[in-house]
């Protein structure tokens, strides 16, 4: 499997659209295991990313999805940065099947 988890910076006051534009394309990604959006507590305009999916290839192909180019499109403006990036080898846990 292959993980991700990443911090990801809106411009001030726009963390609930960005959020928006992440949650909107992130149906129907072909070998997505999980694909979670989570509000920073401590940070009014981060989010986190946690993605697992079952190879890199799938998650690099998922970038080329009409519904996916359409977020980056629409999000773009409202993205102040790139915080944290990390590369995960996830192994299971609950909601997640082990390989």
């Amino acid at each position: 499997m292959y993980g991700l988890i990443g911090k990801m910076r809106a411009k001030p006051g726009e963390r609930e659209a960005l959020i928006g534009y992440i949650l909107e394309s992130s149906g129907a990604m072909p070998g997505c295991l999980s694909y979670i959006v989570a509000r920073d507590p401590d940070d009014a305009d981060a989010i986190w990313v946690t993605e697992v999916w079952d190879r890199e290839e799938s998650h690099k192909a998922s970038l080329a999805l009409p519904a996916v180019q359409a977020a980056i499109a629409k999000a773009r403006p409202i993205i102040a940065g790139f915080d944290s990036h990390v590369v995960t080898e996830p192994v299971g846990g609950f909601g997640l099947a082990r390989r």
